[in-house]
């Protein structure tokens, strides 16, 4: 056999040798458990959440209670408040987790939680985590705190193997948890749209795009249904432990104390804080949520990041009330990118008269412009079948960008949660949310969508003798996306006819 003849046939072999492995080391890492199991624990009588709680839910027999936080600086204030207020258990899920100021905060409210002896377990997505290794793994040296990365890439140094598990496993590792959860003692929970970070919480200072977002907090029956929905992630194998994939080297939990104090001890620190730690109550008020007996915890299962068995998934719950709609259907979401079933639901619904209103950012204010493109090719669509469109492009600073993500079926059913109306959390990531139908939070819930299409927030799109224009009281209307650069529009107009809808 000649030289060449044996490289081309050598060469291929390799190649295919590699990406076998590669898939089957995937498949492997990611289907087996390696942490020990561990479930919430029961609730007690032993904490300040219990004391505050208890006599309420007593009250209110399987009943839940909810509020919701659109307020940044309120909605930081309440996870501290939580933390602090914990005796037992502190169970944690983000898709995000900065290690800015309030990631910071947040991170020396759980370390004194666990120094008091509270069990913290903290589950982060790892698309955000990868390569900054050692904060998290610091925390998990605390005997009290165990940190798992969902979905985590193997190879954690930057290099040739990180390189090919990357290209080998694109698709599973394009599958990510998005979720966002906080439960304190089975007493209290927050979940919503926000991750953990400066710019979730008004701490942004106009650098880089700062979100306008959404958070419920709840107590009482529903939290059941979280528990169980963190354990599953939990006790899933494809939550890893960080101490079984980032090496221990170099990981000092003292030294990472003293970084977080020199952090939050730096001058401006405190000031920046200063609204979110001023409105830090001793505990969360209880007196000011409203309780009820139809609020039901959503979420998909872990399995969704495995692979496409869609039996359990969120849309299965979201869709058919969507489409239950008989009068008016609105939409809140940062980004939104319906699909073939998605745009016809609406169409659907638009053409027998319930009135759809879709509420999302204009590209000025997209921190995307790949899934603006994508939202952009269904425009036309929608408004010739008679469904509203807003976008979000307030007329003064601050300017902040729409981050919620809830919507609200003929005034009587509301959803808050990590869902965004697009393709990837339909199909790719792992999502959570609240489904409630009490009068007192569904009121506030559409109060907030009205706020969101007041004229000095979003302008309005219509057709023009079949152009989209951008209209609002006391200005020209505009045909074409208002206040950006050619080369942004250039991205969209593109983006918007490639087949990648699913993946944005």
């Amino acid at each position: 056999m000649s030289p060449l003849l044996l490289v081309l046939l050598l060469v291929p072999a390799a190649l295919i040798g590699v990406v076998l492995a590669g898939l089957w080391s995937a498949g492997r890492f990611l289907t087996f458990p390696t942490g020990r199991p561990a479930t919430a624990l029961p609730l007690g009588m032993d904490s300040a959440l219990d004391h505050a709680l208890a006599p309420v839910e007593l009250r209110h027999p399987g009943q839940s209670g909810a509020r919701l936080v659109p307020d940044p600086h309120e909605a930081l204030a309440h996870r501290l408040a939580m933390v602090a207020g914990a005796g037992r258990s502190v169970d944690l899920l983000y898709y995000m987790w900065n290690d800015d100021l309030a990631g910071n905060r947040l991170s020396a409210e759980i370390l004194a939680a666990a120094d008091r002896g509270v069990r913290v377990r903290m589950l982060l997505d790892d698309v955000n985590v990868l390569g900054r290794d050692p904060a998290y793994r610091a925390l998990d040296k605390h005997p009290r705190i165990e940190v798992r990365l969902f979905n985590p890439v193997r190879n954690r140094d930057r290099g040739l193997k990180r390189g090919l598990e990357l290209l080998f496993n694109l698709m599973p590792l394009n599958r990510r948890m998005h979720g966002k959860l906080m439960i304190a003692d089975g007493r209290l929970m927050i979940t919503g749209g926000r991750n953990i970070g400066d710019e979730y919480f008004g701490l942004g200072g106009g650098t880089g795009h700062d979100y306008t977002d959404l958070d419920i907090l709840m107590a009482g029956a529903v939290l059941r249904q979280a528990e169980e929905l963190f354990d599953a992630f939990w006790n899933s194998g494809i939550a890893q432990p960080i101490r079984r994939i980032a090496p221990a080297r170099g990981f000092r939990l003292r030294r990472y104390r003293r970084r977080l104090r020199r952090r939050l001890a730096a001058p401006g620190a405190e000031a920046r804080l200063g609204r979110a730690l001023r409105e830090m109550p001793a505990l969360p008020d209880p007196s000011r949520l409203h309780w009820g007996d139809t609020a039901t915890f959503v979420g998909d299962p872990p399995h969704k990041a495995l692979d496409d068995r869609r039996h359990g998934w969120m849309p299965e719950v979201l869709l058919p009330l969507l489409s239950s709609a008989q009068t008016e259907l609105r939409i809140l979401t940062p980004y939104f990118v319906p699909g073939p079933q998605g745009l016809a639901t609406l169409c659907a619904l638009a053409e027998r008269g319930v009135r759809v209103q879709i509420v999302t950012n204009a590209l000025m204010m997209a921190d995307n412009p790949f899934v603006h493109g994508a939202y952009a090719w269904y425009r036309r669509r929608l408004l010739a079948a008679g469904v509203e469109i807003h976008e979000v492009a307030p007329r003064t600073r601050p300017r902040l960008m729409l981050h919620a993500k809830a919507f609200l079926v003929d005034g009587q059913h509301g959803f808050v949660g990590s869902f965004n109306f697009d393709m990837r959390s339909a199909f790719l990531n792992t999502e959570t949310g609240v489904i409630l139908s009490d009068a007192p939070v569904v009121a506030d819930l559409a109060g907030m969508i009205d706020a969101a299409t007041g004229p000095d927030v979003a302008y309005r799109l219509a057709l023009q003798d079949g152009r989209l224009c951008w209209t609002r009281p006391g200005e020209a209307a505009l045909f074409r996306e208002p206040h950006c650069r050619w080369w942004r529009r250039a991205i969209t107009g593109v983006v918007g006819h490639l087949p990648i809808h699913r993946f944005l």
